[in-house]
């Protein structure tokens, strides 16, 4: 009776464990495959990364570079509220002395000695200290002072007014917007449309012809 329970157990205990082993090599197989496709993703990953352009930053100041440039260029057309400060050892280095006292020391040329005075050429009077545009030929008149004389600037906001009191009278001083270079002063006696004239400096200019 014994060996009868014994033989009817034994093939039930074989098919069991050959289930055993099915279910662990199917396990086994899909941890493989969870585990190859896990390191596939992470190797792509990192062959992405690796791969991803380096000229980007530069391209990036490329861009910066001609924006900056593109700036500069309308700034000395129309003062757009930046300021160039500089010190005296600095202006005197950039500066002809004749320069530097006119500009930085509010000094006055001799008349009819300046390089502007009888200048007829058609263009555009900068600033001599920092190339800010002051001034156009088209409003240039023959004012008979001895100084090249304009009845309006570029824009209004390319120059600042100050009040002078230097000689014991009232003037109306002319300075640089951008830089604060002295650069002559305005009068209430000039032709229309404005009735100004702005009586500058030759020094103080710097004149670019037309091309």
């Amino acid at each position: 009776m014994a060996d009868d329970l014994i033989s009817f157990a034994r093939p039930r205990v074989i098919i069991m464990k050959v289930k055993i082993s099915a279910l662990t090599a199917i396990i086994s197989a899909f941890a493989l495959l969870t585990f190859a496709f896990g390191c596939g993703n992470s190797s792509a990953s990192s062959t992405n990364e690796s791969t991803l352009p380096a000229a980007t930053p530069e391209k990036t100041n490329i861009v910066a570079q001609k924006t900056d440039s593109k700036m500069d260029a309308v700034s000395n057309d129309e003062y757009k509220g930046e300021k160039i400060v500089k010190t005296e050892a600095e202006w005197r280095k950039q500066l002809t002395p004749e320069q530097f006292y006119i500009l930085r020391k509010e000094g006055t040329e001799q008349p009819y000695t300046g390089e502007y005075n009888d200048n007829h050429e058609t263009g555009d009077y900068h600033c001599a200290a920092c190339g800010l545009k002051l001034f156009s030929s088209k409003t240039k008149f023959e004012s008979g002072t001895g100084w090249p004389s304009f009845y309006q600037p570029i824009a209004a906001k390319n120059v600042t007014e100050h009040v002078d009191k230097s000689l014991g009278e009232m003037r109306t001083e002319i300075e640089c917007s951008r830089c604060g270079s002295h650069l002559g002063h305005v009068f209430d006696d000039g032709p229309q449309p404005t009735g100004l004239r702005y009586c500058m400096n030759s020094v103080a200019l710097k004149f670019e012809k037309a091309k």
